[in-house]
């Protein structure tokens, strides 16, 4: 793909096949978010005040974990107000459905809505992307991790799932803090505390070895969830010059009822070309973008996904593909020579050419 449209471009071809109704909030979806919070409320109850067998308390632990995870996917809905339209409370159904994964609105729209979205794939200002081999030579941390045999990399790397969102976005708000004005960082930060102080809060109410089933368990596997969606959702996809869904974004495929019990979550393409609508519409997106740029979307089944995730490294290369540079393995991106179902990689002639000697000499052959 050579050729790149902004979203605004793709949305405008769209907008007149869609029903008027695609454009409003659809509160109706609250009451998914209710379901969850009951769930998540009587399972927090029963782990803390019956004296259940520990594989009771593990199966209930799951279930939190399923709940975190949507009441994320919905808070994500929210907060880009295609539920509720007021301010107030967008932000308020926002922290609540966030609460579990502990992260505040204010800062969520700043880092995704505003940022994120207005930048997607932008090796410099998008806050998401993976960097390109060039800061190898900037970083010290990122040489020392592309020492690290590939495979044993790619084993922790999908591990860390279960970390990763919780650490991402406790980075995020220090590097956005900055930015608020200064009688918004009180704010931003106090969003972000309150959370962790409740769910600590409880740690001495219900004893550790309740907390651990009650919060500590779930949010793992809440993290592993989200980051299974999140990290398919660009990763695959090149670095761009110009903001265009259809190239810089990817669309996983799920079973029905996934995709009713995460909220669509699944349709990210359709997601950044319109982020102001309810993902309920998102099928309806999908359609029209199938029969326009049949050539253009991006689309794979989400086991398919993380396999290509697993077998590529996540270090860009001349912007459209990736590169292992211990060993000079060069890949393809989605849209540029990568085929997921059968990952291949062309051998570079020369390390020299990319690397620097600083960093060619420190990463071992």
């Amino acid at each position: 793909m050579k050729e790149f449209h902004s979203f605004g471009w793709y949305a405008a071809r769209i907008s007149p096949h869609l029903p008027k109704k695609a454009f409003q909030p659809v509160p109706s979806r609250l009451f998914g978010g209710l379901a969850y919070f009951l769930i998540a409320l009587s399972g927090i109850l029963a782990i803390s005040l019956l004296d259940l067998h520990p594989i009771w308390k593990t199966l209930i632990s799951v279930v939190l974990g399923f709940s975190f995870a949507a009441l994320g996917f919905l808070g994500h809905e929210i907060l880009h107000g295609t539920v509720v339209r007021t301010p107030w409370l967008r932000d308020f159904l926002g922290a609540v459905a966030f609460w579990p994964l502990c992260t505040g609105p204010k800062l969520w729209r700043k880092w995704h809505n505003v940022t994120h979205h207005a930048h997607t794939q932008d090796e410099e200002k998008d806050p998401d992307a993976w960097p390109a081999v060039e800061k190898l030579a900037k970083s010290r941390l990122l040489r020392w991790v592309y020492n690290i045999p590939f495979t044993i990399r790619a084993f922790f790397a999908f591990s860390s799932l279960a970390i990763t969102f919780t650490l991402h976005s406790t980075r995020m708000l220090f590097y956005f803090l900055k930015d608020f004005q200064p009688r918004n960082r009180s704010i931003v930060f106090f969003q972000f505390l309150l959370p962790w102080a409740t769910w600590i809060g409880l740690l001495f109410v219900v004893g550790f070895a309740n907390w651990f089933f009650i919060f500590l368990l779930p949010l793992l596997i809440a993290n592993f969830i989200v980051m299974s969606y999140i990290s398919t959702n660009h990763r695959l996809n090149p670095l761009v010059p110009v903001n265009d869904p259809l190239a810089n974004s990817l669309s996983v495929t799920v079973p029905k009822w996934v995709d009713v019990l995460h909220f669509n979550f699944s349709y990210h393409t359709e997601h950044h070309l319109f982020p102001s609508m309810s993902s309920k519409y998102y099928p309806l997106v999908k359609e029209h973008i199938k029969k326009m740029w049949p050539d253009r979307y991006h689309e794979m089944p989400m086991i398919q996904a993380l396999r290509a995730l697993w077998k590529t490294p996540r270090l860009y290369y001349q912007q459209t593909e990736l590169i292992e540079p211990r060993q000079g393995n060069v890949y393809g991106s989605l849209g540029y020579g990568l085929d997921p179902s059968h990952i291949e990689y062309r051998k570079m002639e020369n390390k020299k050419q990319v690397l620097t000697k600083k960093v060619a000499g420190q990463l071992k052959k």
